[in-house]
C-alpha cells in the first residue's frame, strides 16, 4: 500500500512539474521575427567593353524601400577567371538604391553576388549577366542549368 501511495505521489509530482514547463501560447511573439531583406538587380540589356556601365540594385524590406542599409557589398568575377574583383560597397544614390559601376576589359559572361543585410536580415543573391556577346561554351554552361539567381539568408562576417 505505501508502495502505491509512493508511486502516485511521484506521478502527481511529474504531472504538476511538467505541465509547469510548456510554453504559453505567446511565447512565439516574444522573440523577434526576421523581416526578409529582398534585393532587385537591374542589369542593363547591352554592356559594352571599353566603357563604365552601371548596375542598379534596389533593397526592399517588408515592402519599403531600404535606404542606408547595414551593409551592401558586390563582388564581380567573369566565368574566364580573367577579372576577380574583391568584396566592394555599392554607392548609395538614395531611396534605397545602391549601385555598382564597373569598366570591363572584354566581352563575356560574369557573374555578381550581393552580400546585403539590414535589420538582422542578410542575404546574398548572384546574378550572371554578359559583356557583349558570349562564347558558344559560355552559353552552354548557362543552359546547363546553372541558377541564374539564387537568394537566401547566410552568416556573413562584417
Amino acid at each position: 500500500m505505501i508502495v502505491k501511495g509512493r508511486m502516485i505521489i511521484t506521478v502527481l509530482v511529474s504531472v504538476l512539474l511538467l505541465s509547469a514547463c510548456s510554453a504559453s501560447p505567446e511565447a512565439a511573439d516574444r522573440y523577434v521575427k526576421e523581416i526578409p531583406l529582398m534585393a532587385e538587380v537591374n542589369i542593363p540589356d547591352v554592356l559594352s567593353v571599353h566603357q563604365p556601365e552601371t548596375i542598379e540594385i534596389i533593397l526592399t524590406q517588408d515592402g519599403k524601400r531600404v535606404p542606408g542599409a547595414d551593409f551592401v557589398h558586390y563582388e564581380l568575377w567573369s566565368h574566364d577567371g580573367s577579372l576577380r574583383d574583391p568584396m566592394t560597397d555599392a554607392v548609395e544614390v538614395g531611396d534605397g538604391v545602391y549601385t555598382v559601376t564597373k569598366t570591363f576589359d572584354k566581352e563575356g559572361l560574369y557573374f555578381i553576388k550581393l552580400h546585403s543585410g539590414n535589420n538582422g536580415s542578410i542575404i546574398i543573391p548572384q546574378k550572371p549577366f554578359a559583356v557583349g556577346k558570349l562564347t558558344e561554351a559560355e552559353l552552354a554552361y548557362l543552359e546547363a542549368g546553372t541558377p541564374t539567381f539564387q537568394e537566401g539568408t547566410a552568416e556573413h562576417h562584417h
